[in-house]
């Protein structure tokens, strides 16, 4: 039989791979580092189900990132990472606490409570943050059996908002949730430009500072879907090899899942791919910075920018650059800077704006 594993494809893009918007760090595709590591994964036969060589060596991988044995349950996507590692720690009476622009909250179709089956409680942040002493000031209503018991807190690293906790920030949440008897859950679909803009590595924002379990991305990192739920604390997690399956995330050829992870995190393509990122926010930010009409109202701390600019104007330049309204009452939109986006990507976006707000 013939070896296909290394012929050349028939297929030519239907799409301009030249074209880059700032909608999404999603929209950018798989690196190509990532795309070899695929490619070299395939061929042959491996154990389904991850029986198999490529996420024996993820945890173990894993392990030496976050510095401390690990249990690793690579998956499909963020959503399902995050559903997943919070059923893993939540009793059926439990609920957990998080701030109102999060992820869990605005942006997963209700999967956490309608799959997961517990409730999300929140807390308003003027900067997506959540501090010790916003949780201790949450009623929190104790043994009483008329409210969901907080069992969890979940926060998310860059925020939704595109600030970034310090390890310092973290540890005082993990020491308070940690004496409230609860578990600390860290999103971390960009916890790589987390780490990247802060200049510390991975387990100093995770295993160090006290989470007990971790999403951790990589998919808007240059994964093609690749993501996994990273147990830093097991006496605190129960049941997710069984909730995987039950939550549709178990891949039957996971060695491919795992292997874009692999690609990632065994050397540095996370940090430099996140520097990257950051870097093109930062330039985008200074670009406009000083146009009339444009207010910049927070500090760029990862990848994200977040200016207000008069609602017609977004709307004439999306027609060429596509991204999104973030608050449609105040005119504030989401720049998304990406792996892949380039120096003239930004250059030739801030000449747009520049000209639209002339």
């Amino acid at each position: 039989m013939t070896d296909t594993s290394t012929q050349a494809s028939p297929f030519a893009p239907i799409h301009d791979p030249a074209t880059r918007g700032f909608a999404s760090d999603n929209y950018a595709g798989i690196h190509p580092e990532v795309l070899a590591a695929i490619v070299a994964a395939n061929g042959g036969h491996q154990v389904a189900y991850g029986e198999d060589v490529y996420t024996a060596r993820l945890t173990e991988v894993l392990a030496e990132v976050f510095g401390t044995a690990v249990e690793v349950f690579p998956v499909f996507n963020g959503t399902g990472a995050n559903v997943l590692a919070l059923q893993a720690c939540t009793s059926r009476w439990a609920s957990v606490l998080t701030t109102s622009s999060a992820h869990i909250h605005v942006d997963e179709a209700a999967a956490p409570e309608r799959v997961g089956g517990f409730k999300v409680n929140v807390i308003d942040t003027p900067d997506g943050k959540l501090t010790p002493e916003l949780i201790r000031a949450y009623p929190a209503r104790v043994e009483d059996e008329h409210f969901a018991q907080i069992g969890v807190v979940s926060i998310t690293n860059s925020t939704e908002v595109g600030t970034v906790y310090t390890p310092a920030e973290i540890r005082a949440i993990a020491d308070l949730v940690h004496e409230l008897g609860w578990v600390l859950h860290l999103d971390g679909s960009r916890l790589s430009n987390a780490a990247a803009a802060l200049g510390v590595e991975l387990r100093e924002l995770t295993t160090d500072a006290g989470v007990d379990i971790l999403s951790l991305g990589g998919t808007k990192g240059g994964a093609m879907l690749a993501e996994a739920v990273v147990v830093l604390s097991p006496e605190r997690v129960h049941g997710a090899t069984f909730l995987r399956k039950q939550s549709m995330q178990l891949a039957s050829k996971m060695r491919f899942v795992s292997a874009q992870l692999l690609a990632l995190f065994e050397g540095d393509l996370w940090r430099r791919n996140a520097q990257h990122a950051n870097a093109m926010a930062r330039r985008l930010a200074d670009g406009v910075a000083g146009v009339e009409g444009l207010v910049l109202p927070n500090e760029v701390e990862a990848n994200a920018v977040f200016p207000i600019l008069p609602r017609e104007s977004s709307e004439r330049l999306m027609e060429s650059f596509r991204f999104y309204f973030w608050d449609e009452t105040t005119g504030q939109v989401r720049w998304m800077c990406a792996w892949d986006t380039t120096e003239s990507d930004v250059d030739r976006f801030v000449e747009a704006v520049r000209a639209e707000l002339r």
